[in-house]
């Protein structure tokens, strides 16, 4: 199910950074509009310190890309903008093309819930390169957040070690859209449930909650307001029980309970949201089991992470669901993925292609060229399970490459990347739009987070922990990595400079 588009308006083709626009016009002043180019959106590093990624957000880019058009009020908007000189911006032949632009780009996408790493592309763009210009940002800003969102998730319910997840996350979220794509995103992830009720309605997602401190507070006794909430909803009752005194709390939930149960109805349980969660939990556990209700769970909130939830694991706490908010919606430890995207490929006047590469001081930052595709190499099913996925290859399809194409390691090039020995593959980027028009059958929200965790399941457990993860072998397939190579030393001879860049600062 798509986003309302009441939520944003109309038309989001200005969901842009200026600068794309300027170089689009660039690009079409000089007769380039319509030259062919390739662009990947990657990320550098795996977000949180960890050994993977979790794919997310290409259902939102699809309803983005899905139609997208400049509307008359659009480039009546652009008209307005003047440069330095108070002259338009734009001349209005370039606002007419804008009117009449129909986008004809070929998408290809890793499928969401695919756990992904370092430098491997998550999207390949290609087509025109005003085209592919334009959409940069709404692309980046879309899969960005919502992987970073769907990997913190990933981590959280690895430390809740099976127990339910729910996001809670919403009041703390950035603005009403990263509430909504964060709940969808922690869904992915592993969340079972989310707080947040528009993200129900739009996206089918479990909605769960009960009743807040102020709901206590509005009685005289904490005992009438769960007897009164008993009373408004028999069939939801969760008691919030640390707003004066934890253990006297479970001790009235208990009572409520058991007036309940005459009625024919069940206390779920109880939730703890201050304090020292390990130490109440087992109090709160030991009386739920004393007052004659061992079925009833404990829920917890209050700042949670997977580090967190670790710590509380290991130190006995007896929490059955745990309600995490502010820093699974927010990535409080990381905000950002730090998702690029890069132009690999162009194509000459004559028409043939070139590859292009971006350089940097820092290796991590130097772009890989041409036309890529990822290879997943799996080891041989072993015991009537799914092979275990054993490494990744980052390839051109313009090379030919068989099934046990060799790499060398992307962050340690003196190292090859193999397959495994009777093992097989499969290549990760699926085709999601052709000449503008959406060919992926876009797969419902709990098939995406079914595949997230059984890809999880399908990684190296050292890839796996939370802390100190071993690194995931990806390579760049050999003929690619030499062509990236004789790039790198001559884009380095043609900028060389006779003195030290340090030196003229």
């Amino acid at each position: 199910m798509r986003i309302p588009t009441d939520l944003y308006g109309t038309s989001l083709a200005l969901l842009t950074d200026l600068y794309q626009l300027t170089m689009a016009y660039g690009y079409w002043k000089l007769g380039l509009a319509e030259r062919e180019a390739v662009f990947h959106l990657t990320f550098r590093k795996n977000p949180f310190g960890g050994g993977f990624a979790i794919a997310a957000g290409l259902e939102q880019a699809a309803h983005f890309l899905d139609g997208l058009a400049f509307s008359d009020d659009d480039v009546a908007y652009l008209a307005t903008l003047t440069g330095n000189d108070g002259q338009p911006l734009f001349e209005p032949g370039f606002l007419q093309y804008l009117s009449a632009l129909e986008f004809t780009l070929d998408i290809d996408g890793i499928p969401e819930g695919t756990a992904v790493f370092p430098h491997e592309p998550l999207l390949r763009v290609r087509g025109p390169l005003l085209q592919a210009q334009l959409v940069e940002t709404a692309l980046l800003n879309v899969i960005n957040f919502q992987t970073l969102v769907a990997s913190k998730a990933a981590r959280v319910c690895a430390a809740a070690q099976g127990d339910g997840v729910l996001e809670f996350g919403l009041r703390r979220a950035q603005g009403i859209d990263g509430g909504l794509t964060a709940s969808r995103a922690a869904y992915i992830g592993g969340c079972t449930g989310t707080s947040n009720v528009l993200a129900g309605r739009v996206f089918g997602i479990p909605v769960k909650g009960t009743h807040a401190h102020s709901w206590v507070m509005c009685f005289d006794e904490e005992a009438d307001a769960f007897a009164a909430y008993a009373d408004a909803l028999p069939n939801n009752c969760v008691f919030l029980v640390d707003t004066y005194d934890t253990a006297q709390g479970v001790r009235h939930a208990v009572e409520v309970g058991r007036a309940l149960r005459q009625r024919g109805h069940e206390m779920v349980g109880v939730r703890l949201d201050s304090g020292d969660l390990a130490a109440l939990s087992k109090i709160a556990r030991r009386i739920l089991d004393e007052g004659g209700f061992p079925d009833a769970i404990v829920v917890a909130s209050n700042d949670l992470d997977e580090h967190a939830i670790s710590r509380l694991k290991k130190n006995g706490a007896t929490i059955a669901v745990w309600g995490v908010g502010t820093k699974l919606s927010t990535c409080f430890d990381q905000p950002a993925l730090g998702g690029v995207y890069k132009l690999a490929a162009i194509r000459d006047a004559d028409g043939a292609w070139e590859d292009r590469v971006k350089l940097s001081e820092q290796d991590i930052k130097v772009s890989n060229p041409g036309i890529q595709q990822v290879r997943r190499f799996i080891e041989a099913t072993s015991g009537g399970r799914p092979g275990a996925f054993h490494s990744d290859l980052v390839f051109d399809v313009r090379d030919t490459v068989n099934g046990g194409a060799v790499g060398l390691d992307l962050a340690d090039g003196s190292r090859e990347v193999t397959p495994p020995v009777g093992g097989t593959h499969e290549d990760l980027l699926v085709p999601v739009f052709r000449s503008g028009r959406l060919v992926y059958a876009l797969p419902a929200l709990h098939t995406i987070r079914d595949r997230a965790r059984a890809q999880q399941a399908r990684l190296p457990v050292g890839a796996r922990v939370l802390s100190g993860p071993v690194r995931y072998p990806v390579g760049l397939e050999r003929s690619l990595h030499a062509r990236k190579a004789r790039l790198i030393k001559a884009a380095r001879k043609r900028t060389a400079h006779p003195e030290p860049l340090l030196a003229l600062a």
